[in-house]
């Protein structure tokens, strides 16, 4: 691998970072990950996977579309290789595939929805309602 040369020196020890830095493919891939996430009905039926098999009506039923919309979106995610299905009887049930890649954007979706502002803790409102109150004294 070629060493990079940063042309300007701001002591943030860019050129450092660079020798760690993922391949372009390995953003590519992080890219395409992530525009998964961006379709709200998608995640919304991703999330539902991540937690349980369910077939394309049950799905339907809790995102709250037909069920041609909701195949639709559950193709692309199986084309991505996030979802798996297997045939039960005259159902499909489809789940969260067993692959790190899988598993990683489980764990962002559920990160995302599990994250609070450190800002809205009891502790920290307590402490800034406090010094708001001793700054008006």
């Amino acid at each position: 691998m070629h060493k990079i040369h940063i042309p300007h020196d701001h002591g943030h020890a860019t050129e450092d970072i660079l020798d760690v830095m993922p391949k372009i493919q390995d953003f590519m891939d992080a890219s395409e990950m992530f525009s998964q996430l961006s379709d709200s009905t998608r995640l919304r039926i991703l999330w539902i996977l991540c937690h349980s098999e369910e077939c394309v009506n049950d799905i339907a039923a809790a995102v709250e579309m037909s069920a041609p919309a909701v195949s639709h979106h559950l193709k692309l995610l199986k084309q991505t290789g996030y979802i798996q299905s297997r045939r039960e009887g005259k159902e499909v049930l489809y789940k969260l595939k067993d692959t790190e890649e899988a598993l990683t954007l489980h764990r962002i979706v559920d990160g995302v929805f599990s994250m609070k502002c450190p800002l809205e803790s009891d502790f920290v409102l307590n402490e800034f309602s406090e010094d708001n109150k001793k700054k008006g004294e």
